[in-house]
């Protein structure tokens, strides 16, 4: 996996030219570390984790309470 890879190139990678004036806009990547800050995550190689599969799934796992997609829910919005 190099440098010249396209996923790569976007995940750091800065945008060329002028922004619009105003609040400046997040990138993915803060966003990413916010929500990682939120749930005192914030420390960690997220990068390094995110590619081996099994370590985010456990830690998303551990982070997010677990939805119940139940059909009813699903289809009517309301669980039984």
């Amino acid at each position: 996996m190099g440098e010249e890879r396209g996923a790569y190139r976007v995940l750091v990678g800065k945008p060329e030219g002028k922004r619009p004036l105003g609040r400046s806009r997040h990138r993915w990547v803060d966003n990413i570390r916010m929500d990682l800050q939120e749930v005192g995550c914030g420390y960690m190689d997220w990068i390094g984790l995110a590619q081996d599969r099994g370590g985010w799934r456990r830690l998303v796992s551990a982070v997010v309470k677990p939805v119940d997609f139940s059909r009813r829910t699903l289809h009517h919005g309301v669980s039984k």
